[in-house]
């Protein structure tokens, strides 16, 4: 546009404002760890999806739509894509005859051990020259972030 020929373009309005500043470090990780996740067939839902299965084996899977705020129609392609690579098996639980209990297989922990290995390497490279203090600092704020977002405006 001739109204930004020879000049440099500034966003200095935009980067004083937290959502902002949020949105453009969320956009760029988001394609590193797409990146990541592609290299094990994995999309950031299935691997958090799969991590929780991991670490709640037996969790139903209405709860496991809960914790990650999935709907029920995008829970099951998730659930679905985990059953059909042998990811996963799913069983009626044995407290609700009515629901679905979900549990990791030897694949399953050997894929998630494998892709989180390499998740917790960009996670290490995301924070270079952060302490851990610091970490643990950024993220608690980012916690109260979330919890401001979704609390009454």
């Amino acid at each position: 546009a001739e109204w930004c020929q020879g000049q440099a373009m500034h966003d200095k309005t935009l980067r004083d404002l937290t959502g902002y500043r949020l949105q453009r470090t969320t956009g760029t990780a988001m394609q590193r760890y797409k990146a990541v996740f592609a290299e094990f067939g994995l999309r950031r839902t299935t691997f958090s999806c799969l991590s929780l299965i991991i670490d709640n084996p037996g969790m139903r899977q209405g709860q496991l739509g809960e914790v990650l705020a999935i709907e029920r129609p995008n829970l099951v392609q998730i659930v679905e894509d985990l059953l059909s690579r042998g990811l996963i098996s799913r069983a009626p639980s044995e407290t609700d005859r009515r629901a679905y209990a979900l549990t990791p297989t030897e694949a399953g922990r050997a894929l998630f051990a494998r892709s989180l290995a390499a998740v917790q390497a960009l996670d290490a490279r995301m924070t270079q020259g952060l302490s851990p203090s610091e970490v643990d600092t950024l993220h608690s704020l980012l916690d109260r972030l979330q919890g401001n977002a979704e609390g009454p405006l």
